[in-house]
């Protein structure tokens, strides 16, 4: 029984990798674009790699080091920091019923993601009990070490990479947008999640267009899920 459930969870820790592979398209050149600009801003190779590891919050990251190079008080740092990451307060809570059931979930909860959220949220009810914590583990895992070694790529051989390719800089801040159009495409095809979605895109563009780009994630996303649960109730209600 223990031989079976080991070979459960490996084959887990293969769907959740085999499952994240497509995020790295969009994950690495960010990554590349953080480890050159943090070179930029006066951070070492090493350091943006640190920063990767340990931060692992993507626009976070890249406001962190403008900040901490405009001489801004580590205070103010943290604050905005955690301002940028408050929509992990919604995240979690929707994967604590599929993860709960293990005690290393809350330590994984280190590599949530935005990307790793959406993929998750959509798998995660369709697996087996016993293979969730391995397929979350392996998914997360790949997005981690891949954005640690975009940021590493771009550290140490970034300058070379954009002086040769000089269409790298205006390919590669469009990578992960467009990886959020992918994983959200699918989702289209059900009138609830359209005009969910369609809400939450429309306020955080509204947010943003007015310069609130910070707010924008987190009141869109609260927004979009109360639309999407006002429309399921009712429709429930009138059957």
């Amino acid at each position: 029984m223990n031989d079976q459930a080991i070979s459960a969870g490996g084959r887990a820790w293969v769907k959740g990798v085999r499952d994240a592979i497509p995020l790295l398209g969009g994950y690495i050149p960010v990554a590349i674009s953080f480890g050159l600009i943090a070179n930029q801003s006066g951070f070492s190779s090493w350091e943006a790699i640190i920063i990767s590891l340990v931060i692992y919050a993507g626009a976070s990251q890249f406001l962190f080091v403008g900040m901490v190079a405009s001489g801004a008080p580590l205070w103010l740092v943290v604050v905005m920091t955690l301002l940028i990451n408050a929509r992990h307060l919604v995240y979690a809570p929707n994967l604590a019923p599929w993860l709960t059931g293990n005690r290393w979930w809350f330590w994984l909860m280190h590599g949530l993601t935005d990307q790793v959220f959406a993929l998750a949220h959509t798998r995660l009810p369709a697996l087996p009990s016993s293979e969730r914590l391995g397929w979350f583990t392996g998914a997360m895992l790949l997005a981690w070490f891949s954005w640690v070694g975009g940021t590493a790529l771009g550290a140490f051989a970034g300058q070379e990479l954009t002086g040769r390719w000089p269409l790298l800089n205006d390919v590669m801040p469009f990578a992960l947008p467009a990886l959020f159009v992918v994983l959200l495409a699918p989702r289209f095809t059900s009138w609830l999640w359209a005009a969910a979605l369609g809400c939450a895109i429309v306020v955080a563009l509204l947010f943003a267009a007015n310069g609130l780009p910070n707010v924008a994630i987190p009141v869109a996303a609260l927004l979009g899920a109360a639309v999407f649960f006002v429309m399921q109730s009712n429709t429930r209600a009138e059957v």
